[in-house]
């Protein structure tokens, strides 16, 4: 398992009373979420961000990290890209342990804010764990492997889908298919669209996931 880089924002080490992890997108890094810590604080005092870098260099972009490759993008084949998601969903769930054992909290205190690939990993990680987080907000992405979630689930924390409506990079119509597997495996799903919006997160998707972790972080 590798160790993930990452930057903090928000409530002091020990005082946090909730944490909000958010995941880059495919060629990004931890710096290009963790600004969102400083918006989204105000509105959630008590609330510590950690935006990590994914574990890989990116190979459509060599100033970028991935979580995983992407075949389209880059080249490579399917079959490394499902072993570099399971590899990832390992890294990325020793980040989380980790974590939330520096804040000094449980599960239930945790939220995912995944854009494009990061809300990906999102979908994927968060429903094979153990213990229920207190909420998914995954942003221009898709929900992977949609065929194994019902047998695959552990636990169904609620999630929203927030995705622009011109989104070129990952369709629009992956939000309906991504929320009706998952409404299908019995999730508590909701969904926001940007109206006008391309792969990005316009001011009220962003009201949208503030509402939605207002909601379900404890404090």
């Amino acid at each position: 398992m590798r160790e993930l880089n990452f930057g903090r924002k928000g409530a002091a080490q020990g005082q946090a009373r909730s944490l909000v992890v958010l995941l880059h997108g495919y060629g990004a890094d931890g710096n290009d979420l963790l600004g969102l810590g400083d918006v989204l604080a105000p509105h959630l005092p008590g609330t510590a961000f950690v935006a990590p870098d994914a574990p890989e260099p990116c190979a459509g972009n060599p100033f970028g990290r991935q979580w995983f490759p992407i075949p389209w993008l880059d080249g490579s084949s399917e079959e490394a890209a499902r072993a570099g998601l399971l590899a990832a969903a390992q890294d990325l769930n020793g980040f989380l342990e980790a974590r939330l054992l520096d804040e000094g909290l449980g599960p239930e205190a945790l939220a995912l804010v995944g854009f494009s690939q990061g809300a990906m990993m999102s979908l994927h990680v968060a429903p094979r764990r153990d213990a229920p987080v207190a909420a998914i907000v995954a942003i221009s992405g898709r929900l992977l492997v949609p065929e194994l979630l019902a047998a695959e689930a552990k636990v169904k924390p609620p999630v929203l889908l927030i995705h622009g409506d011109q989104d070129p990079m990952v369709p629009f119509a992956e939000m309906d298919l991504s929320g009706q597997a998952l409404t299908g495996a019995g999730f508590e799903t909701y969904a926001h669209v940007m109206k006008g919006t391309g792969h990005g997160i316009a001011p009220d998707g962003l009201g949208a996931a503030l509402g939605f972790l207002k909601e379900r972080l404890p404090g």
